[in-house]
């Protein structure tokens, strides 16, 4: 998992972060997931108990125990946890097993994920010692892992991106190679569909002019964010999410959930990108015309964090595309693949969509194939090299 350089946590983010571990996800991997140490974390929990979530407050020898055993608790979920997440290996050949295993050492026990698969740690051992770089060019391995990564990022990679992940471990490998293997194996990415705009344009309230016409060049952080609202269905009835994009990084810094789509859960979203990213004055925020983002207090917060509207034209999708190719990317990746009995079951699954997978793991192909996070950490790379 790939943490998020000089990180602001926001309410909302701790909030959540606090929820899923109620929610009975370890802790330990939430805290690996979300780019935070487990102490972090842990102090969150702390705080939220008292309700307090922001500032904690002195520990007692026997909260200090009960955190220990939670601890210990939260160990064990994590072993039980290996047989939901390998079940797509179970029935594999070994060499595919011991894939998985290395793939995923840092995250459970060895012996555990050994005993589980039904392989040996010294099986796995001789294994690592055959497969390093300079004795990969089987196919069998080679697609071992394919499946690996195809199955960690739940089918939604095509052969680019898993070509990708393939050489940021270290393994050196073209295209044209992971494609003939996926093509005659039957592995194919989830395909992309269309899906109908959300937010409603036929309102008399100001409309601001687009600054961008499609331009979205950008050679930094936090010069330009995009902004939309979209809908999830679940058995209760829609769930409407609002998000915040940076243009440089493609990373959603704002995001915000709610039963109604109303000017407030745009409102909540800006608020928290505004708060996670503390940008300079003159950013470009761009959205389509919906009431939302024309209304007063919108407008008025905008101009209050100094940040310059524009806006899209009317019914054309185009004007904000990044936006759109993310909430494609969400609903065919993840929504469309489920039924959310609950909006609080979804809420929970995009909420991991957003900061665990799309933010530090996915990769972007308009990224050089690096996460949101890899390329803002890159950039940073540059700009203390270049001080």
């Amino acid at each position: 998992m790939y943490k998020i350089p000089r990180q602001r946590f926001t309410p909302e983010f701790k909030q959540e972060a606090v929820r899923q571990v109620e929610n009975g996800k370890p802790g330990a991997q939430v805290a690996r997931e979300l780019g935070l140490s487990e102490q972090t974390l842990s102090n969150w929990r702390k705080a939220a108990k008292v309700g307090k979530l922001v500032v904690g407050k002195p520990v007692s020898a026997q909260e200090m125990e009960m955190s220990r055993l939670r601890a210990e608790n939260a160990r064990l979920q994590m072993e039980n946890e290996i047989p939901k997440k390998s079940d797509g290996v179970l029935r594999e050949r070994v060499s595919v097993k011991y894939a998985w295993i290395a793939a995923h050492r840092h995250v459970y026990p060895l012996r555990a994920m050994c005993e589980y698969l039904g392989v040996s740690p010294s099986g796995f051992s001789a294994y690592q010692r055959s497969s390093g770089p300079k004795s990969w060019p089987g196919d069998e391995q080679l697609l071992a892992l394919i499946r690996v990564i195809y199955a960690e990022n739940k089918g939604v990679y095509g052969s680019p991106r898993i070509t990708a992940e393939i050489k940021a471990r270290g393994i050196p490998v073209s295209r044209d190679r992971v494609r003939r293997l996926m093509k005659a194996h039957g592995i194919r990415s989830t395909r992309k569909g269309k899906f109908k705009a959300t937010t409603n344009s036929n309102h008399k309230l100001p409309v601001a002019p687009n600054l961008l016409s499609q331009d979205f060049s950008t050679d930094a952080p936090d010069q330009t964010w995009v902004a939309d609202i979209t809908f999830i269905p679940t058995r209760e009835g829609w769930l409407y999410l609002a998000t915040v994009m940076d243009v440089y990084t493609r990373m959603i810094v704002g995001w915000a959930m709610d039963s109604r789509m109303t000017k407030e859960l745009a409102i909540k979203a800006l608020r928290m990108a505004y708060w996670h990213r503390k940008p300079k004055a003159g950013l470009i925020h761009h959205s389509d015309r919906g009431s939302q983002y024309c209304s007063h207090d919108y407008r008025e917060l905008l101009k209050h964090y100094d940040i310059h509207a524009s806006m899209s034209r009317k019914g054309n999708c185009w004007d904000n595309a990044v936006m759109e190719s993310f909430y494609n990317s969400l609903k065919n990746e993840r929504v469309f693949h489920q039924d959310y009995a609950t909006r609080a079951q979804a809420r929970e699954d995009v909420v991991e969509y957003i900061e665990v997978f799309y933010n530090r793991v996915r990769r972007h192909s308009g990224l050089g194939y690096r996460s949101p996070a890899q390329h803002y950490a890159a950039w940073l790379a540059q700009q203390k090299m270049a001080a």
